[in-house]
Order: structure tokens, then sequence, then C-alpha cells
């Protein structure tokens, strides 16, 4: 398994870690200096549109449970709603990227839709509702496969860790300041929740404007050999960055003497490198044949069962803890500063140690925040070790487990591979949310949360097991 891969020789990973110039030939200092410019704007296009995004869902289970009177179970099924829709589009959205070989084109789709989904939140009715976060999940759905798609493009295996660190910190910055300016826009504006929600939609709005201004039409190749490729990362290895239909002309093969049609300037013959076919949908769903994807599928979604949304633990946390309504909003902040701070970290540890070890370990984090939920809920830090180590959670599982992926899927079916275990993960995600808020309206909020660390424990001893290293890729 990949997500275990201890298997990049010593003078390969050192060197990853020394050298000072990226892929590309631009030199840094710093934690960014092996980091593609392509992964950099992608991750100041997530910083905006996820501060626009953590603005809205800051105050959305507050504004649906307090000031609709939304029931536990209605703000269930339509928190699994939304992950429901991301995850069936998320598909949709890898294997069009794949297929029209335009990656940028399709997240770009994505991020216009979740634009257009802010005003929809001015109208003050459940429909309306439910129709603006519909849009704004299919856009998420879309944008994610290609987006991932274009992160592990960029650089070589040795730090695809790395740059997914690098990404999500930046991703994860617009998630701390997005909470800050609802919190400041809720204390100051008259009508604080529209006044947020229009913020929001012109903050979206400037994210789709860098993305189509900054970030590569076209995506190249890194340095270094695919999964399954030759090994070679020569240009016969892939088509040009700027020829995507992979039909790029190259010219011929010098002799040695030109003929006198060369020295007058004419041009010469080329050789024409026949477009791989597009593929099809067969083509994406057998990359399950294979078992290290296949294992890694299997895993998300196991895990994906039991572990309970965001918008629902901090439900939790305010309601086992006694935290005022007020600093509600503020509770994703400290989840988004851990995850900040402990994402580049931690995505280069996996690249050292093993991904399987570190995925692992978030999900034992997690664990750990719900038996605190569950038995120490008064305790005074309780509150603030929960939101570490749900950041920690998000840190060590985010990012990893798309590079693990990247290193299972060959150039041409990237987007598709990512969006499968994507998609698996999201409806997982989906039935627990369902199911969570089923079992707080039942039971209450302690009965359902013992039921989701169970589950949580048994899920992660099987995947535990399967992710276990074999002897080939210690």
């Amino acid at each position: 398994m990949y997500l275990a891969d201890r298997s990049t020789p010593r003078e390969a990973r050192e060197s990853a870690e020394t050298s000072p110039a990226t892929p590309d030939g631009i030199r840094r200092r710093g934690p960014l200096r092996a980091v593609p410019p392509t992964v950099l704007a992608l991750g100041t296009v997530s910083l905006i549109t996820d501060v626009s995004t953590e603005m809205v869902t800051a105050v959305l289970p507050l504004y649906l449970v307090m000031g609709l009177g939304l029931s536990p179970l209605g703000f269930g099924v339509l928190d699994g709603l939304q992950n429901g829709v991301s995850a069936l589009v998320q598909l949709t959205g890898g294997h069009l990227a794949d297929r029209v070989r335009n990656h940028k084109l399709i997240a770009g789709i994505g991020y216009g839709l979740s634009a257009l989904a802010k005003p929809l939140l001015l109208v003050h009715n459940l429909g309306a509702l439910g129709a603006a976060l519909t849009l704004d999940r299919t856009g998420k759905g879309l944008r994610t496969a290609p987006r991932d798609a274009m992160i592990s493009l960029s650089a070589p295996p040795e730090r695809q860790g790395r740059v997914f660190g690098v990404h999500r910190a930046m991703d994860t910055t617009g998630a701390l300041l997005g909470p800050v300016l609802a919190f400041l826009i809720l204390g100051v504006a008259a009508g604080g929740y529209d006044a947020v929600f229009a913020v929001s939609g012109c903050v979206a709005a400037l994210g789709v404007l860098v993305l189509v201004l900054f970030v590569p039409g076209r995506r190249g190749r890194a340095a270094g050999p695919a999964p399954g490729g030759s090994g070679t990362g020569g240009p016969a290895a892939a088509p040009p960055a700027g020829d995507p239909a992979g039909t790029a002309r190259v010219p011929a093969a010098r002799t040695g003497e030109e003929p006198p049609a060369a020295e007058a300037g004419a041009t010469q013959p080329a050789a024409v490198v026949p477009a791989a076919p597009r593929p099809d949908l067969r083509a994406a769903l057998g990359l399950l044949r294979g078992r290290r994807l296949r294992s890694l599928f299997v895993c998300a979604v196991l895990l994906g069962l039991t572990t309970v949304s965001d918008a629902f633990l901090y439900l939790l946390v305010q309601r086992r803890t006694g935290i005022g309504e007020q600093w509600f909003p503020l509770l994703p902040l400290g989840t988004a500063a851990v995850f900040l701070l402990l994402a580049m970290p931690l995505g280069r540890l996996s690249d050292r140690i093993g991904r399987r070890t570190v995925f692992l370990a978030g999900h034992g984090g997690l664990l750990l925040a719900y038996a605190l939920l569950l038995w120490a809920p008064q305790t005074p830090f309780v509150p603030y070790l929960v939101l570490l180590l749900h950041g920690a959670f998000y840190a060590a599982t985010d990012g990893v487990l798309p590079a693990a992926v990247a290193a299972t899927v060959p150039e041409g079916l990237r987007a598709s591979g990512l969006a499968l275990v994507g998609t698996g993960q999201a409806l997982a995600r989906f039935g627990c949310s369902l199911a969570f808020g089923a079992a707080w309206a039942a039971w209450g909020d302690g009965p359902a949360l013992a039921a989701a660390a169970l589950g949580l424990v048994c899920c992660a001893t099987v995947a535990g097991a399967a992710l276990r290293p074999t002897g080939e890729t210690r």
C-alpha cells in the first residue's frame, strides 16, 4: 500500500528536502522552496473561496437550528444531502476533467457555481436555502478532483505530501479567516445573517477571478516518473503542457548534416505524436480493480461512516460544554488554526515515515475528541482540547489521503481516481450525517456520539489491517 509506502530511495528523499529549486526551475528559500507556482496559485484560490464558504458555515448551524427551528434530524438530513450531492458530482467532475483534458475548465465551473449559490441564501425560506446549499455542493464536487489532480501533477511522487500540505494550509487560512469575518459582521451589521451572506458572495466572486487570471490553463508534467509510467519524465512521456490533446508536433531528429532547405530557413518535416485515447467511464471505474486503490477506497468509506460532520461536532461542543451561543461562530476557528499549523509538517512527515501511520494517527486523535466529549464535557479545558484534536485530525488526513491516491493512479486518469475515493468517502459521510441525526433525535446526543465512537474503533482497526505494508512496499 502506498499509504504506507516508504520505498522512495533515501537519496531521492534527501534531495527533495534539500533542493532549492522547484520542478519548473524557480528557486525559493524556506518551506516553500519546493512548491510549484501552480500549487501556490490554487492555494490562493482555495484560500479566498474558503473565506467565503466558512463565513456561511460558521453561522449556518445556529441559523438553522436556533433561528429557523430546524430539528437535529432535519439538520442531519440537510447536512447529509450536502455531502451526498458533492459526492455524486465529484465523480462526474473527475471524469470530465480527464476526458476533456482540461482540469482548470472543470474546476472553474465548480468555483463559479459555488459563487452563484451565495445570493440564494438571502431568500428566507428552507426551499431557497436547500437550493443554495445544493448548488454550492455541486460546485465543490465538480472542482475538488480536477484541483487535486492539478496539484498532484505539478510535483514528483516524493513531494506529494508536502505540496498537498501546503495547499491545505493555504486553504485552511481561508477557513480561519472566514469565521472571524462572520463574527465581526454579526457584531456590527444590522440584519447580521444577510450581511454575512452578501459579503460571502462578493468574496466567492473574487476567488473565481483569481482562478481565471493566475492558475495555468493547461496541466504540466511534474519532474520524476508517474505511477506506472516509464520513469523517463522526458517529453515523450506526456504531451506538452500547452497541448492537452497530445498532438503536438515534435521536430524531426537531426542527422548531423542539414539538407539545403534547412539552410534556407524552410520548415522541417515534423513527426506527429498520436493522441492518447480519451478515457471513458469504464476505464475510470476499472481503477478499482487495482489492489492498492481498492484498499484505499474501502478504508476511506469505512472511516467516513464514523466521522461525525463538523457542524454536528460544533453543536456537540456547544451543548455538552455549555459554551454561550455568541461564541459558536468561533468554534471552527480553533479547528482551522490547528489545521493551518500542522498541515505542512504532517504532510512532510507522511512523505518520510509513511502515510498509513499519519493517516491512522489522525483518526486516533478524532476518537480521543469523541471520548473527551462523552466522559469529561464539563472540564474547563475540554473545548480547547477537542478543537485541537479535530484540527490535528484534518491535518493528518485531508491532504495525506489524496497524496496516497495520486501515487496509485496514472496521469491520464488522475482526476478520476481521486474522484472515486473522494466520492466513496463523501457518500459515507452522507450516511453518517443521516444516521447521527436520527440517533440524536431518538436517543440524545450522548448515546449517538458513543455509537459513533464505537464504530470508529471498529473501522479504524479494519483500516489498519487493510493498509498494513507488504514486503514489497517496505
